[in-house]
């Protein structure tokens, strides 16, 4: 059995994550759930930020879970430009029912700004033939509106079928090396769950890129729903861009449930190279890692301890 079980959430750093949660409420319907704040020497050590403290909200979209994180002391705010090719860029896809609908509500809010030109795009089919649409919420995190057509919608989008946002299908990160990120993520207990060469007019406008040519790669793990795709932009640019610091507002974490105190240890253990931090006991009766993949975002691996 693999040692991460599934993506449990994806954490958002935020400066204002009370703010925030009402444009997610109101924006894609979320619903607003556990709030908390936490500090100490446990949390101290797993950020590796002396004093720091952070306040949680938890939103559900469908059955998946995100989390606006504001932490204290805050770093840099979401650097405003961040193109889709750098490896500074993460997105997650927000599946939903209608995509003219989603994206008229989306209009109605104020604060969010388009990445993509032209209003929501339909792919051709060598890219799946889906709708969809790239934006950054008011604090810059990019998202994505995802409308599955009508004879390919997923079965886990057939079983969870209803009316406007239905959840989370994956976090999309932009990479250097496909190659070597998936063999990162093979260590974890991903596995390739399918993959498609992109390009074309309708990328060009989804992305804001001209001769826009991605790789697209699906990791899952064994709970395949949210999984994560890599993204790999050809061309002659330089990809690479620093990471963020633990606290500035680019720092997302896909948070992975891991089976067992003892997997997380040994998967920390074997992938020594990639760790920040951890594993740390929080007196919630859990134990945390935070890692960082060959191009430097974040994962947070969670385990009961």
């Amino acid at each position: 059995m693999s040692a991460v079980q599934r993506l449990s959430r994806i954490r958002l750093v935020c400066r204002e994550p009370e703010r925030l949660a009402c444009f997610y409420e109101q924006a894609f319907d979320c619903v607003l759930g556990e709030q908390s704040k936490l500090g100490g020497t446990a949390l101290e050590s797993l950020l590796g930020i002396p004093g720091a403290e952070t306040t949680v909200i938890r939103m559900g979209l469908g059955e998946q879970t995100i989390e606006l994180v504001g932490i204290k002391p805050p770093a840099q705010a979401y650097p405003p430009e961040a193109p889709v090719w750098s490896t500074l860029f993460q997105h997650f896809a927000i599946v939903v029912s209608d995509m003219a609908a989603a994206y008229a509500k989306l209009s109605a809010q104020k604060g969010w700004r388009p990445i993509s030109i032209a209003g929501p795009q339909v792919l051709p089919a060598s890219s799946g033939g889906v709708a969809a649409f790239k934006f950054r919420d008011p604090e810059g995190h990019p998202l994505e509106l995802l409308a599955f057509p009508s004879n390919a919608v997923p079965e886990i989008w057939q079983r969870n079928s209803g009316e406007g946002f239905l959840g989370i299908d994956h976090s999309a990160i932009s990479v250097v090396d496909t190659s070597r990120s998936a063999s990162f993520y093979r260590r974890l207990g991903l596995r390739r769950s399918g993959g498609s060469s992109n390009a074309g007019p309708e990328q060009d406008r989804l992305d804001n890129v001209e001769g826009a040519v991605v790789e697209v790669t699906a990791l899952a793990p064994p709970e395949p729903t949210p999984h994560v795709e890599l993204l790999c932009y050809r061309g002659t640019s330089d990809r690479y861009t620093a990471p963020p610091r633990i606290n500035d507002a680019a720092a997302t974490q896909l948070v992975l449930a891991v089976e067992s105190a003892d997997a997380l240890n040994t998967l920390c253990a074997h992938n020594a190279d990639a760790l920040y931090s951890g594993p740390v006991a929080f007196e919630e009766g859990v134990a945390r890692a935070i890692m960082r993949d060959p191009d430097g975002h974040l994962l947070c691996l969670e385990a009961p301890s």
